[in-house]
């Protein structure tokens, strides 16, 4: 996994994130090459929080996850 990877899974932004704050994305690009992810992770577990929130990644609507997203349907049993 590499760092571009994990800020999408944490829901962060990473171009604008870089853009906006380059000295602290190059200060955790460098910690999160040498450590593992869990570790990065635990590490900054309350600043990823306030990143997240500062620079929310947005995802384009595909149809998979537009139809991933929808409720499934309740089966109600056949009364004979």
């Amino acid at each position: 996994m590499n760092f571009q990877e994990y800020l999408e899974s944490k829901k962060i932004d990473a171009v604008a994130f870089s853009r906006e704050a380059s000295d602290l994305f190059a200060s955790w690009k460098s910690e999160f090459e040498q450590v593992h992810p869990s570790s990065f992770t635990s590490r900054h577990l309350y600043q990823i929080n306030s990143i997240r929130r500062k620079f929310k990644l947005t995802a384009p609507v595909t149809p998979a996850t537009h139809l991933a997203a929808r409720p499934k349907p309740i089966m109600k049993p056949k009364m004979n």
